[in-house]
């Protein structure tokens, strides 16, 4: 049997925006057992919580070297909801909103897109901050992802 590939994901920001942290936690499961655990974090100086879900979600799919079937758990309503339904009219509008808007985070969007169509993705949503371990483990690497670029305050 092969391994199933799952992947938490969670993005951090102080200050929105400001600086921004993403976190990963990718298992390999036959079944019930991890057979393989790996937890990959980053951020940036100045970004927003919606582009930090995004990121999580873009570096899940592009870290696996090859074509796998993958669930990708996420607290992020924008992130589900805008990969399984908006996204389609964007493309067929030319990556424009119903409004005809440009698409906010287009950029991510297009690699999200690009990374998820080399898999078989499916996606959950979960309740963030609910006490789910691993999606409180993708939070937690989330924020150590945004630490080096969090101010440092003096004391007085």
């Amino acid at each position: 049997m092969a391994a199933e590939i799952v992947a938490y994901t969670d993005g951090a920001c102080s200050g929105n925006p400001g600086p921004g942290g993403w976190g990963v936690l990718l298992q390999a499961r036959e079944g019930d057992r991890i057979v393989k655990e790996r937890a990959l974090k980053g951020g940036e100086s100045e970004t927003t919580n919606n582009r930090m879900e995004l990121m999580a979600a873009i570096t899940a799919l592009e870290t696996l070297g090859r074509p796998a079937k993958v669930t990708i758990v996420t607290d992020s309503a924008y992130v589900k909801n805008g990969v399984t339904g908006w996204i389609h009219g964007w493309k067929r509008n030319g990556w424009k909103t119903s409004t005809k808007k440009p698409v906010k985070n287009v950029e991510l969007w297009q690699r999200l897109d690009a990374a998820q169509a080399r898999h078989d993705v499916h996606w959950e949503w979960v309740k963030g901050h609910a006490g789910h371990p691993e999606n409180e483990r993708a939070d937690e690497l989330a924020r150590e992802g945004m630490k080096p670029f969090k101010p440092v305050r003096k004391k007085a």
